[in-house]
């Protein structure tokens, strides 16, 4: 990546408020595949054998999907807007997102869903476009609760709606299959925003579609 793309990441981070990875390019794919080669020995098996041979191809590949995020904008998702509405200003709720990341700490999935509501302000937008935010943020390494405002914030900040409330519950490998090995524990995290943070009538509507029927 050349120094003008390098500046023209950084502009667009601090003019979104976005995680955009600068600071020069990526090691190679030799090298990354290396790494996991580096890693398969360090476990204390040989990656010569015949079924490790591809395995980190196979690994950087599967990198390449699972932190897809970290090359994608997500408030370009929130720009083409709807401003037909028929003057509706009820909430609108898109719940049960199924969420995939990766915790930061240890590099282990973290797999729950997301709930998305907010309030129109004279305009909205596609509702694949909330799931697509969510998608950005999760192929991240992440902690959930920075996800969670992530998620919020961006939303607030491009649709510019009245209030903007999520909710995201998820299981955390990392707790679940190591360490404490406590399998079945969820993590629940929220943020709100305007209207949601200050009408406790309407936050609570909010939590109660969420929750119905899970």
């Amino acid at each position: 990546m050349s120094p003008y793309d390098n500046a023209l990441r950084a502009e667009a981070a601090a003019d979104h408020d976005v995680d955009v990875k600068v600071g020069g390019p990526r090691p190679s794919r030799e090298d990354a595949e290396a790494a996991v080669r580096t890693l398969i020995e360090w476990a204390g098996d040989d990656p010569d054998r015949e079924g490790l041979l591809e395995t980190p191809a196979r690994v950087v590949r599967s990198y390449e999907e699972l932190f897809k995020g970290y090359d994608s904008d997500p408030r370009v998702y929130l720009e083409r807007i709807f401003e037909e509405t028929e003057d509706y200003h009820e909430m609108v709720l898109l719940k049960n997102i199924r969420m995939e990341s990766h915790c930061e700490h240890h590099m282990l999935p973290v797999i729950g869903r997301v709930s998305i509501a907010y309030m129109p302000n004279n305009r909205v937008v596609g509702v694949s476009k909330l799931a697509r935010v969510v998608e950005t943020f999760a192929k991240r390494l992440q902690i959930q609760e920075k996800m969670t405002a992530q998620v919020a914030n961006t939303i607030q900040d491009v649709l510019q709606p009245k209030g903007v409330a999520v909710m995201v519950e998820a299981e955390h490998q990392c707790m679940t299959t190591r360490g404490v090995c406590k399998p079945g524990a969820s993590m629940v995290t929220k943020t709100l925003t305007g209207c949601f943070k200050e009408d406790a009538e309407l936050r609570k509507e909010f939590f109660d579609l969420v929750t119905k029927g899970n």
